[in-house]
């Protein structure tokens, strides 16, 4: 695989994007990134304007132009003309992955990943239970090292705090942000917990400043925003972790940890988060934060190891089916 060459190609959204970089990075491949525009019409029209894609990429954004690479991994609406381009253009030879629903038949393309949230199925696509990410073992232990002294006067059990904030449908009030932190002042006297929290951009500032107050004096972290992001480092050094409900991605990687994992529900949401929220709990990877903490075990969450399986899988007969070697 070292000899493959492969193209991410996205619109730049860096939670999107950074899904595409893992599953390239878990085929041991790095990646070129190709951050795209599309021209008119095909910006308005994408998925759904079909002919001359090969026209569609605008110089606005990263050139599209041979050598072919061997896969391409896309992802979000102005991806699709330029996979679909490339697929044509390279006579087939470029392996073209997309993630998430393209909203056209699947088989325009060599492999579709999509979450099991989404109904699209097919004998070419792959269902995942979360979103892929960049977090491995190696990762969190190479960042876990480096912050452990820094860390090392928050006792255990240690847990992680990972707080988004508002987006397109979930709201994170001053009333859950003030029970939420309540609830966890209240761990580290009730089981002696060591708290590590990284609060994001959409936290807020209101919300972030409740958060502070209520921990101030306690046995805890509240990242500041300044240095380098402990992010990794807290997942590798907790025992358990707590996340908001708004990010897949976030959830998705704490559940990669094989730790117990608790989510904070939000007011709002949408059909498509309430079924990947509630498939955890199923699966009895995620329990609700209620203020309680527990243990217990799963196997962690792989979907990229998964995905990356499938393509090593599928990829040499697609080779040889090309002439390739």
């Amino acid at each position: 695989m070292q000899s493959l060459t492969c193209w991410v190609v996205s619109d730049g959204k860096a939670g999107m994007e950074n899904q595409c970089i893992g599953l390239a990075e878990a085929l041991g491949l790095t990646p070129v990134i190709k951050r795209v525009r599309l021209r008119t019409p095909w910006r308005q029209l994408t998925p759904y304007l079909r002919i001359g894609n090969r026209f569609a990429p605008s110089p606005e954004g990263d050139p599209v132009a041979p050598p072919w690479p061997d896969i391409l991994i896309g992802t979000g609406r102005q991806s699709i003309p330029v996979s679909l381009a490339v697929r044509s253009l390279s006579g087939g030879r470029t392996f073209t992955i997309q993630t998430q629903d393209p909203v056209m038949n699947p088989h325009r393309f060599d492999l579709v990943v999509v979450p099991r949230h989404d109904k699209l199925r097919g004998d070419n696509v792959l269902v995942t239970r979360g979103a892929l990410h960049r977090v491995t073992p190696a990762v969190l232990a190479d960042a876990a090292a480096r912050f452990a002294p820094r860390l090392a006067h928050l006792p255990h059990p240690r847990i992680a705090v990972l707080i988004g904030g508002d987006n397109g449908v979930y709201r994170l009030t001053p009333t859950i942000m003030g029970d939420v932190a309540e609830r966890l002042a209240n761990l580290t006297h009730s089981h002696g917990a060591g708290l590590m929290v990284t609060p994001s951009r959409r936290t807020g500032a209101d919300n972030e400043a409740i958060l502070r107050a209520r921990l101030s004096g306690l046995p805890a972290e509240v990242w500041d925003g300044s240095g380098e992001n402990p992010y990794f480092a807290y997942l590798g050094l907790a025992d358990a972790v707590v996340v908001t409900c708004d990010s897949v991605s976030m959830t998705s990687e704490a559940c990669s940890t094989g730790k117990p994992v608790y989510v904070i529900e939000m007011e709002g949401g949408s059909p498509k988060f309430r079924a990947f929220h509630d498939g955890l709990y199923r699966d009895g990877i995620t329990r609700r934060f209620d203020g309680t903490l527990d243990h217990w075990d799963y196997p962690p969450l792989d979907d990229r190891g998964t995905v990356a399986a499938e393509v090593m899988r599928r990829l040499p007969a697609h080779r040889k089916r090309h002439g390739l070697t």
